[in-house]
């Protein structure tokens, strides 16, 4: 499974994005600040669909604004998160 090109189709389909195919999001672009412009509802429902989608719950503000700074970075914290979850 491509991690990346699964979270970009997942922030489509539960954002609305619906002129946007993954294609249009760049691993490394900004998910807030400039990039797609994201806000804090947004944050909410990223936290949401990880815990829905991957059964991963975010319990901390400042390390979920480090890891939801772009695709990349979050595809790096589900990507771990899982594989702590397999292991434990």
């Amino acid at each position: 499974m491509d991690l990346k090109r699964k979270l970009k189709e997942l922030l489509i389909e539960r954002l609305k994005f619906e002129d946007m195919t993954p294609d249009d999001i760049g691993d490394d672009e900004p998910l807030f600040a400039g990039g797609l412009g994201l806000d804090s509802i947004d944050a909410l429902e990223i936290v949401v669909m990880l815990e829905s989608e991957f059964g991963i719950r975010v319990k901390n503000e400042t390390s979920a604004r480090e890891h939801f700074r772009s695709i990349a970075t979050l595809a790096d914290f589900v990507g771990q998160r899982l594989a702590e979850g397999v292991s434990s």
